[in-house]
């Protein structure tokens, strides 16, 4: 397989997060002009998938989250595997840096949004939304900026947000999860020891994965666990290297075959679904409300001061080594784009709100402090080009 160059991974981060933009504005368009009732029928249409009595049948938008979201998963699954046996996070002391900024980024806004929403038991439930970063809008952003930031401040930022998608998994297995079916869940663990049969006896085709990954995904469809943990689990299980010297497994095909399905199709149909926000309906009060306010803040600033303070304390340890030819000031304009949060927040926010009307003001917080987040990183890190390279070396 043709490696891919810098020069085209860049392109594409562009075009997608180009795409993805361009869904929620196409959603947000539809959930205000006349086109609102036809956006809302659609979104609640039912689809029935099988033969009765082994039938699933789900509203569009519930297809969408519990269905098209577990490719999204897998790809993510797929992504943190490889970087964590050949990536960036191979390296124990080169992983420490992202590790940590990660957690900092989730703890900071989450500490935010509670403080806020500290007096509502309801919405303390919204705790998670602004501790995700969304990988597509963070790595396009900045991508857009080409040679003035260095390619191991990109790196930094992709390894940050793939961590940070491990801890949203994580945070989405344990506290959004409803009552669960025993039975349901025994049957998937099952298929999950099937596929560490498949990994163990050495299985280089990726269909018996994918095969047995759909039945773990139906079993944990049904379980009460969250459907797209299915897809992550499939994906750890799948081989990244070959018993053949020099031969890849599976795993890397498989990413570059469905990377470019989720970043220019799932990801844009995921935005179109949820993004549409009907401005006519807030009120001065449900803008101004604890749920959106927090949110806002928790990205915005949860997530800057979050990554950037962890960070530092890993560099004055000496547990962390500083991207070589980045300034401080990289680094903190890199820590403000972990604030958007859209995607991933989007998706927490669904489990923790169902409600309709809720679901509204958490659309408007993500909205508004992944915005802030993309416009003043950006800045930051257009001002901060052509930083001394000697204010980084003293880390390095």
């Amino acid at each position: 397989m043709k490696p891919e160059s810098s020069a085209e991974g860049i392109s594409r981060e562009v075009a997608a997060s180009l795409v993805l933009l361009a869904a929620a504005i196409l959603a947000l368009i539809f959930a205000n002009s006349p086109l609102q009732g036809f956006y809302a029928r659609l979104l609640a249409t039912h689809v029935q998938l099988g033969v009765a009595p082994f039938a699933l049948s789900k509203e569009v938008l519930h297809w969408i989250n519990d269905g098209l979201m577990v490719i999204f998963f897998l790809v993510v699954g797929l992504e943190i595997k490889r970087e964590a046996i050949r990536g960036a996070l191979s390296n124990p002391k080169a992983a420490m840096l992202p590790i940590a900024g990660a957690l900092g980024g989730m703890v900071a806004p989450a500490v935010i949004y509670a403080s806020i929403n500290w007096d509502n038991a309801e919405a303390l439930r919204g705790w998670a939304i602004p501790a995700a970063t969304d990988i597509a809008f963070a790595v396009g952003v900045m991508a857009l900026l080409g040679k003035r930031v260095p390619p191991t401040l990109k790196v930094f930022l992709l390894a940050l947000a793939i961590m940070d998608d491990l801890g949203a998994i994580l945070i989405i297995a344990f506290f959004y999860t409803s009552e669960l079916s025993m039975a349901a869940l025994s049957l998937a663990a099952v298929g999950v020891a099937i596929l560490i049969l498949f990994n163990r006896m050495g299985v280089m085709r990726v269909w018996p994965y994918l095969i047995i990954g759909a039945f773990v995904w139906v079993c944990v469809l049904k379980s009460g666990v969250h459907a797209t943990i299915a897809g992550v689990v499939t994906a750890l299980t799948i081989p990244l290297s070959s018993p053949k010297k020099g031969v890849d497994g599976p795993l890397t095909a498989l990413e570059h075959a469905l990377s470019p399905w989720v970043s220019f199709l799932i990801m844009p149909i995921f935005a179109f679904a949820n993004a549409g926000l009907s401005l006519g309906g807030l009120s001065t009060n449900d803008m101004l409300s604890q749920i959106p306010i927090g949110i806002a803040l928790g990205l915005f600033l949860g997530k800057a001061l979050g990554i950037y303070a962890a960070v530092r304390v890993v560099l004055a340890t000496g547990l962390g080594e500083m991207p070589h030819g980045a300034s401080q000031t990289q680094l903190f304009g890199t820590a403000v784009l972990g604030g958007i949060g859209f995607t991933m927040s989007l998706f927490i926010g669904l489990l923790a709100f169902p409600d309709p009307d809720t679901s509204a003001e958490v659309r408007l917080g993500v909205m508004v402090g992944s915005l802030l987040s993309a416009v003043v990183g950006y800045i930051v890190l257009v001002k901060s080009r052509g930083a001394p390279t000697a204010e980084s070396g003293k880390h390095q």
